[in-house]
């Protein structure tokens, strides 16, 4: 097991955007979380990665715990040198790449590894040319973020993560920024990475791509987890009427 989410609650406002969520990603899997917008798939995963505070639940990443719940319900992270040792378990890549317009692509790869995992620079370089390589973009090591294409600064964001070696990677929607013909590109790197046994939990629109590349997929709404299982079950014949509005309505 690589994450484990079990009885997350989160509000805003007092409104409930998860609602006793639990689910585990085990190591080689490939989850997507799929849903109508508001449905706390996003909200998920800035939970799972401590973007945002959970009210009450229960986090562990490698069965080490995160966030553990008191006997009053209130949810309590452990110290914050703690949570940095548990934070290098995994990669996020948003959907707006997020990558530091200042630096090179070579130096936003790098950055990370050498000054916050303080590992030897000719050996991160090393890793960081081969995972340009593995995205396609080993030419462009020396060129800054806006010179790119949007897809190609997803890939950029992809391989920056990666440099991180983590346990897991999650995605927030990696193409929703992306033209068609861009989209092509990066989900062809999250294929590769699932074809790799990269663990990976995605929260995304493209329900062909989530079919294809998925062990598991989970549809949200209104901040539940309304069904999950096997790709073909939940995309091809969801036993839920909340699940088949959203996949006919989806298909308009």
């Amino acid at each position: 097991m690589i994450l484990s989410m079990k009885n997350i609650q989160k509000s805003f406002d007092g409104l409930g955007v998860l609602r006793d969520i639990s689910f585990q990603v085990d190591k080689g899997e490939v989850v997507s979380v799929i849903g109508p917008s508001g449905s706390g798939k996003s909200t998920l995963l800035r939970c799972a990665t401590f973007l945002e505070q959970i009210d009450s639940g229960e986090i562990r990443y490698m069965d080490i715990p995160a966030v553990t719940t008191d006997a009053s319900g209130r949810g309590h992270y452990v110290s914050p040198a703690e949570l940095r040792q548990i934070k290098r378990y995994y990669g996020l890549v948003f959907q707006q790449f997020n990558l530091f317009p200042h630096y090179t692509v070579l130096r936003n790869l790098m950055e990370a590894p050498v000054v916050v995992q303080k590992r030897d620079k000719e050996e991160v370089r090393a890793e960081a040319m081969e995972l340009l390589r593995k995205m396609g973009l080993q030419d462009r090591g020396d060129a800054y973020p806006y010179q790119l294409s949007g897809g190609q600064q997803q890939r950029v964001a992809i391989a920056r993560a990666l440099a991180m070696n983590p346990s897991i990677l999650f995605f927030d929607e990696p193409t929703s920024a992306l033209d068609p013909e861009l989209t092509g590109e990066v989900l062809k790197v999250i294929r590769q990475l699932a074809e790799e046994h990269m663990t990976m939990v995605i929260v995304t629109h493209e329900m062909a791509f989530a079919r294809a590349v998925s062990d598991r997929v989970i549809f949200m709404a209104d901040g539940v987890i309304v069904e999950e299982g096997d790709p073909e079950a939940v995309l091809g014949d969801p036993s839920q009427a909340r699940t088949r509005q959203f996949l006919k309505n989806y298909q308009r």
